[in-house]
């Protein structure tokens, strides 16, 4: 059986279906691919814009300055001051002439160790002895003044006790007589008499009773002249127990200006401007220098020390400190503070505090610089940064901090004790600030810095 060929219209549907298959192929495709682009386009571009933002800031932060951060520490509360000293003596002093003479002879010398009231040195004064032997002779007749007015007050009161008993008598004469007369037995004139006789004896008594108390006032004031003269010997003997010149206390001699011969006067202002008064044991003056030795006492010692302003109400009376000098470095001394001045210097705004120390052994010596050693314990402690950390310019102390978005900001403090390395700021910082360790002309104010925490 022939075939037919296919009609046209058959090859045309035929051709339109082929047609149609091919463009939904192709539409589907093409959504596909926007599908699978939309996917790609949520992953990627968030990731291409990190990328992007993080190059930029890695880009930003290379140019910034890189600066190394601190943080402010709080002090201790307990803290050692050591402050400067000066060792004194306790108790020193000039020991002057109080006699008048040339020295003849002197027994201690400079570094002599010596003892309450031992003999330094003697003077030959003759005047005093002299003066000595006549208010001797004075007080020895005064005495007998006083035992002459005795006498004579004795004799005066023996006197009135004879005339009061011859009074008695011709009292009793005339009472006797004037019974007589009234009894006719004697004549009127006789117990006139008798009356007489008995005035004539009462005048003699008043005057005997005149007499002793006259004795009486010369012995008070012969007595009175006696106390008087006897005084002005026992003092003319004290003068010449000067002539010995004793230690005032127990001690060692620092300075001798005098040597035998040398003409010494009384009194402490009258030292010739001539003579050697230097710590030294040798002097060739011959003139006058009342000023003999200087003793010093060992025993306890005071250290002078000069406490800063800010640090003095720490200070209290009782307070111990460790004592030590630059000679014994293998030795420490424990002082007592036993009082302050109680006033501020006003050039240098320091407190004057003294301590007390022992030294039976003699081994700290006046003069010596000591460096005392306090614990001080402080309620409201500072905070403590390194030194570095410091910016001083024509607007004070500051130091360089951090604010929130980094930048650079300068904050005024006051600095107190300095520790070398450290300081400490007693005000204007809070403690949580940021600081910037090291802190250059590059960090001005406002400038945006990258930092970075300092290794501890």
């Amino acid at each position: 059986m022939d075939s037919q060929p296919p009609s046209p219209d058959l090859e045309q549907q035929t051709t339109s279906r082929k047609q149609r298959r091919g463009i939904g192929r192709i539409g589907w495709a093409v959504i596909g691919a926007v599908f699978f682009a939309s996917l790609l386009a949520i992953g990627i571009l968030p990731r291409l814009s990190q990328r992007s933002e993080l190059k930029a800031a890695v880009k930003e932060a290379s140019t910034l300055t890189s600066v190394n951060i601190i943080t402010p520490r709080r002090a201790a509360a307990t803290t050692n001051l050591e402050l400067p000293g000066s060792v004194v003596a306790l108790n020193q002093t000039t020991i002057y002439a109080r006699s008048t003479g040339y020295l003849r002879r002197w027994y201690a010398d400079i570094g002599d160790r010596v003892q309450a009231g031992q003999l330094l040195a003697e003077i030959d004064s003759p005047d005093i002895d002299q003066q000595v032997l006549q208010a001797k002779a004075e007080f020895v007749q005064a005495q007998a003044n006083v035992l002459q007015s005795r006498a004579s007050l004795a004799k005066g009161v023996s006197d009135l006790k004879q005339a009061q008993a011859n009074l008695l008598i011709a009292r009793q004469s005339w009472q006797r007589w004037s019974v007589l007369v009234k009894q006719g037995a004697v004549p009127q004139q006789d117990a006139d008499t008798r009356y007489a006789t008995y005035q004539a004896n009462l005048a003699n008594v008043e005057a005997a009773k005149n007499t002793v108390n006259s004795d009486s006032a010369n012995v008070k004031a012969a007595q009175a002249n006696a106390y008087a003269i006897q005084a002005n010997f026992q003092r003319n003997i004290v003068l010449q127990s000067y002539k010995k010149v004793t230690a005032p206390f127990a001690g060692v001699i620092t300075a001798r200006n005098v040597n035998t011969g040398v003409l010494i006067s009384a009194g402490s202002g009258n030292s010739n401007s001539n003579s050697n008064t230097s710590n030294t044991s040798t002097s060739n003056t011959n003139t006058s220098n009342t000023s003999l030795y200087t003793i010093a006492a060992y025993d306890k010692l005071d250290v002078n020390v000069n406490v800063p302003q800010s640090l003095s109400p720490s200070f209290q009376t009782g307070q111990t400190a460790e004592i030590t000098v630059k000679e014994l470095p293998q030795r420490a001394f424990t002082g007592k503070v036993v009082r302050t001045s109680n006033a501020i210097d006003p050039n240098t705004r320091t407190l004057l505090t003294q301590l007390e120390v022992d030294n039976y052994n003699a081994t700290l010596r006046p003069g010596m610089y000591a460096t005392v050693k306090f614990a001080i314990n402080r309620n409201n402690t500072p905070f403590v940064v390194p030194d570095s950390a410091l910016v001083v310019n024509a607007g004070g102390t500051q130091v360089a901090t951090l604010t929130k978005d980094q930048t650079v900001h300068y904050q005024k403090v006051v600095v107190g004790r300095d520790y070398g390395t450290e300081v400490e700021i007693t005000s204007g910082l809070t403690g949580n600030e940021s600081l910037i360790a090291t802190p250059t002309v590059d960090e001005t104010e406002g400038l945006r810095v990258q930092p970075v925490a300092q290794k501890k």
